[in-house]
């Protein structure tokens, strides 16, 4: 063990012990507390099996607190000037900073993911809450919009206190990129974050308080989905529901909130192709087929899981990325040198090892990885994969896997490779790597997702639109975007003079 693992290792012991004393409660109106009933749950750690601590419950009696305390901090919140609360989240963001180091080690342990990538978790979530505190002052401004007789003007006003529901794959920073818009906008919040991946959740509740939050303003309450979540989508003082996860879920709290008329935003799964031409710059190409699937263990919803390459190439190319894929170091998240590490759950280790069996009865070949990966360590380790062989029609080229597990396929030309490309229910994002300019904005047009990067791997530009279509999701998050979801537009019409208005049984009306 290298001196940067054993210190990394030592630091986040000092910061789960606290964790580990006692349950994880929920944090509502300003306050931690247990729970209604004190019913808990496990919470272990996916590198070694080892139980972090127990977590609370929370059922419909939790949420209806959280509910009502969101409820009653609106009006106080929604009135605060825009200017105010740009500096208070700034004020949060300043927080996160100071906290980087906690935030960082706590959820690598708590979800796996390798320490090189939750490392610039709080800097991306700080990012997020400064990125919306500049905002905050011009929530509510709307367009001028004159006709000829009456002045238009429309205004933004908050919607109401939101439920935020948020996964475990990168779990501080998505609930920043929810959050933070939220209480630009004025909007209260009840978040209930994953159960696999409870710990940071409780952390940004902290660190909200500690900048200054009102109490209420922001609300958690962990447990699990099928009882706290679904209570959560269900409630009736609940305007919008802002979810991060997969399609299936999405569907269920569509039609939880529907009794409510709840406004949805749903940022759901994906099948993402990364379709490589023979003229692309093939190194660059390679560099980032290989870091969009298998960084961050391969759990995040824009991996390219899919691989398309020309057929001219394809062989030769697809041998370079099995090459690459065999030597990503697999390892204890806390070890600097960790590339990959242990998948976040038992359950979620069963789903993505059960799919080497069916890439073998489907016929394809396993041509890197296909099996879990010796370690030291009895975490759920896997070695990054790679299927070849395959087709669009196998359930390894259809269906989300969530994890370090590539797909290659073959394809003849452009028009080959779009059909390919719309072939899935999934619709959230493609990357085409092509030196033909005029291919790319074709294709670009075409291709049924929400986000298209061209000779690019994932970059976000936080002012930009981020959602799917299809089974991907519904809505954008990012600027104004992100505004729209949790703001009413309203429009003003203002008569300019007086204007001709007919007249109903009226002595000598037309």
């Amino acid at each position: 063990m290298s001196t940067a693992f054993e210190d990394n290792i030592n630091r986040a012991r000092s910061y789960l012990e606290r964790f580990a004393a006692g349950t994880l409660g929920h944090f509502i109106g300003g306050k931690a507390c247990a729970g209604d009933t004190g019913e808990t749950f496990p919470n272990h750690c996916p590198a070694d099996g080892s139980l972090i601590n127990r977590v609370a419950a929370g059922n419909e009696a939790d949420i209806d607190a959280a509910c009502a305390a969101a409820r009653e901090a609106f009006a106080g919140w929604a009135a605060v000037p825009g200017e105010q609360r740009g500096a208070l989240l700034h004020g949060i963001a300043d927080v996160i900073e100071a906290r980087a180091d906690e935030i960082a080690l706590v959820e690598s342990m708590d979800t796996g993911q390798a320490l090189r990538f939750t490392a610039g978790a709080a800097v991306r979530a700080a990012t997020n809450f400064r990125f919306f505190a500049d905002r905050a002052p011009d929530a509510r401004r709307g367009r001028s919009l004159p006709a000829g007789e009456h002045d238009n003007y429309t205004m933004r006003q908050p919607i109401g206190p939101v439920g935020v529901i948020t996964p475990w794959n990168t779990p501080f920073m998505l609930a920043t990129w929810k959050i933070a818009p939220a209480l630009a906008a004025g909007c209260t919040v009840v978040h209930k974050p994953a159960e696999w991946s409870p710990l940071t959740a409780q952390l940004l509740a902290e660190i909200c308080a500690e900048a200054g939050l009102p109490p209420g303003v922001l609300n958690t309450v962990q447990g699990i989905g099928e009882q706290a979540g679904k209570a959560l989508t269900e409630h009736d003082a609940i305007r919008a529901i802002a979810f991060v996860g997969e399609s299936t879920t999405g569907a269920r709290i569509m039609a939880q909130g529907a009794p409510t008329l709840k406004r949805v935003h749903f940022e759901l799964g994906g099948k993402n192709p990364v379709v490589v031409f023979d003229d692309a710059n093939l190194e660059r190409a390679l560099d980032a087929v290989v870091f969009m699937i298998y960084s961050l263990n391969g759990e995040r919803c824009t991996s390219s899981s899919r691989l398309l390459v020309q057929q001219s190439i394809h062989d030769e190319f697809v041998e370079r990325v099995a090459e690459r894929a065999r030597a990503i170091r697999v390892g204890h998240p806390l070890d600097p040198d960790t590339e990959v590490g242990p998948l976040i759950h038992a359950e979620h280790l069963a789903k993505v090892t059960g799919y080497f069996e069916i890439a073998r009865a489907e016929g394809a070949t396993i041509a890197a990885g296909g099996e879990r990966a010796d370690l030291p360590w009895p975490g759920h380790f896997v070695k990054p994969t790679l299927f070849t062989g395959a087709s669009n029609d196998m359930r390894i080229a259809r269906e989300e896997i969530f994890g370090p597990v590539l797909t290659a396929m073959p394809f003849a030309d452009e028009d080959d490779a779009l059909a390919q490309a719309n072939d899935t229910p999934y619709g959230l994002a493609a990357y085409l790597w092509t030196a033909d300019s005029a291919r790319a904005d074709r294709l670009s047009r075409d291709l049924e997702v929400g986000m298209v990067w061209v000779n690019s791997q994932n970059v976000r530009h936080l002012p930009t639109p981020f959602g799917g279509m299809k089974a991907s999701g519904i809505g954008r998050d990012g600027g104004d975007y992100s505004f729209d979801f949790y703001m009413e537009t309203k429009n003003v019409s203002v008569a300019i003079g007086e204007h001709r208005i007919p007249q109903l049984g009226a002595v000598g009306a037309d």
